[in-house]
């Protein structure tokens, strides 16, 4: 069986400031950071030590994880191991990217947003192409907010047309988005659309509980990021009977990571292995398909 993981650990700290972020509001202390490196570290011990199947792991720290050498040497191990097929993380890409060059390329996977409040597109695209010069997968995403549109569109003429750039939509502010934000979005992003529903999702199935869990720092599996109750703990000897299919309990979901995994939407098909990093099957090709 191959389970995929988002893995999100005690890390609370972000080098960026974006008032329209729920993350990591506050800095950590040494202790804590201290707390979180020993907490991935088990966590990819517990990976490596899995000997059936395969693993995906898609790092979601609450903050900015990239900046911190720990994370670099997880995903690097996590990448070299055999039973791993993906090992990815969300980053703002502020950091250095040298490290990229000590994984397995072929199984790293990055999600990046830019952020034009708090960083200089010129280095962003930079440590784009410096990773492409890698062959590391990669997705780059910005927020939808009206004020940003000016910025996709430049950023999207800036990287190479085999970078996906997703715009998360502001569910919240789509009935007044400007008919011209939007047909910038849609331009930039064939699957936009996609991202602006709050899809139903209460007793329907979902890979989550399943073949995709969460897991928090201490090994608590949850079905998802978005439902609160716990089906086990990866430490646990006999967590893989907790595995098994579930509907979901919530009544919408509406993040990428959450309602991709929906099997009646089809994304699997449309994402194929680049679920994890957001990176959509056939791209530069399915822009063109979908009339980008």
């Amino acid at each position: 069986m191959h389970l995929s993981i988002l893995y999100r650990g005690p890390l609370l700290s972000c080098n960026y400031g974006c008032d329209y972020c729920p993350f990591a509001k506050r800095t950590n202390t040494r202790a804590e950071l201290l707390e979180d490196e020993r907490a991935l570290v088990r966590f990819v011990d517990w990976v490596e030590a899995q000997p059936q199947g395969t693993i995906s792991v898609l790092m979601t720290p609450w903050g900015e994880g990239l900046v911190r050498r720990w994370y670099q040497e997880a995903l690097v191990r996590l990448s070299h191991l055999p039973n791993v097929a993906r090992a990815a993380i969300q980053t703002n890409l502020s950091g250095d990217v040298a490290w990229a060059a000590d994984a397995d390329v072929a199984r790293l996977g990055l999600w990046c947003t830019f952020h034009p409040e708090w960083a200089s597109a010129e280095r962003f695209v930079a440590k784009v192409n410096a990773l492409r010069s890698m062959r590391v997968r990669l997705s780059v995403g910005m927020v939808g907010f009206p004020r940003f549109a000016e910025a996709i569109g430049a950023m999207r003429r800036a990287l190479p047309e085999e970078v996906y750039l997703w715009v998360n939509a502001v569910k919240d502010e789509l009935g007044a988005l400007p008919a011209e934000a939007r047909a910038t979005f849609e331009a930039v992003d064939p699957l936009f659309a996609v991202n602006t529903h709050h899809y139903r999702s209460l007793g329907r199935p979902c890979r989550g509980g399943e073949s995709m869990i969460s897991v928090t720092g201490d090994g608590t599996a949850r079905r998802c990021h978005f439902i609160a109750e716990p089906i086990g703990n990866i430490y646990a000897a006999d967590f893989a009977e907790a595995l098994r299919p579930r509907v979901c309990t919530a009544s919408t979901c509406h993040c990428h990571i959450g309602y991709v995994h929906m099997p009646e939407l089809g994304l699997y098909e449309v994402f194929g292995e680049g679920v994890l990093e957001r990176i959509p099957r056939g791209w530069p090709e399915l822009r063109v398909g979908l009339g980008g």
